[in-house]
């Protein structure tokens, strides 16, 4: 499909687990579509962020002149990495390599999510994917944050925490004598593929071995392993998503001012609807304005529109 004389405009999502680009005429038609890899340049190589950042963009731009994109923007967790001149010059060179009709615009992926869920310019948003943060947001850009310190100093409540939090409850079981059952057998399974032999605490040593071999953020796919536990009433998950929803609220109204009635967008995994961590997150935010945030390629595809064609822009249809 080629694009019409207008051009048209590129939104990107790149986050710790997959990049989801977008081309969007100025319509607000959908044009063509890319997928990849991670993209977050905390928990990727510069080399492999870049590769997977071009890989989606370029798919996204399939049957169009990439020389008529008129803005785009990429939204990306991670985004203070470019402050690095290292990194910077790595991400400059695969700007400079799409071809592309413009500057591209790095956003956080905290604004490009917000954009996805609402045309209010403040608010905040609350992200528990991978990792988490709660960002302030003010004329659609981000003033300050809570938390978002990465996997080693924080994220709490994101896939990542609930994770690590499975494998240590199933530690604490292996160690304190308890019946390996429910959430603890699912971890196990997940972790070795079978029922692995030895003692109690010889299978706890092979796990903590497993986990320390492992690059730190594939604790992440422990994660809809708590929520299935929950949902079967295992009492140890319960704890662990409980928790999570009280260290996301918290880390949510921290990143507002006292009586803000501006809304609050979830983003992420670990809050979609239908999981008990968003179930408790939302109870615990009742008193707000709620909304629930569509693909953040959306949004960045949005922030581009504006850029391109001003604050009437139509939204991006998915």
């Amino acid at each position: 499909m080629m694009d019409g004389h207008e051009g048209h405009v590129v939104g990107v999502d790149a986050g710790g687990t997959s990049t989801r680009a977008l081309a969007v005429g100025p319509d607000g038609s959908m044009l063509g579509r890319g997928r990849s890899g991670g993209a977050n340049p905390n928990s990727h190589s510069p080399e492999d962020a870049t590769a997977h950042l071009a890989e989606a963009i370029t798919a996204a731009l399939s049957g169009l002149d990439a020389a008529r994109t008129r803005a785009c923007v990429v939204g990306m967790a991670g985004a203070s990495k470019l402050s690095d001149p290292v990194v910077a010059e790595a991400f400059d060179r695969t700007w400079d390599g799409l071809g592309l009709g413009c500057p591209v615009r790095v956003v956080s992926d905290a604004e490009a999510a917000f954009a996805s869920a609402t045309t209010a310019p403040d608010g905040t948003v609350l992200i528990a994917g991978t990792g988490s943060i709660a960002a302030r947001i003010r004329k659609r850009r981000r003033v300050s944050v809570a938390g978002g310190y990465g996997w080693l100093l924080g994220d709490e409540g994101s896939a990542f925490w609930l994770g690590r939090q499975a494998v240590r409850a199933t530690l604490d079981a292996l160690t304190g004598g308890q019946p390996i059952d429910g959430l603890s057998a699912t971890v196990l399974a997940e972790a070795f593929g079978e029922s692995p032999s030895g003692t109690p605490l010889e299978v706890a040593h092979k796990l903590i071995t497993m986990a320390n071999a492992e690059a730190p953020i594939r604790l992440a796919r422990f994660a809809p392993l708590v929520s299935a536990a929950e949902q079967q009433g295992d009492p140890a998950a319960a704890r662990i998503t409980t928790r999570a929803a009280e260290l996301l609220v918290a880390q949510a109204l921290a990143a507002r001012e006292p009586g803000e009635d501006t809304p609050v967008v979830l983003v992420g995994s670990v809050l979609s609807q239908c999981g008990p961590v968003a179930r408790e997150v939302r109870a615990g935010l009742a008193d707000l304005d709620v909304l629930g945030s569509a693909d953040g390629e959306l949004g960045a595809a949005w922030l581009a529109a504006v850029d391109a064609y001003g604050e009437d822009a139509p939204r991006p249809q998915p």
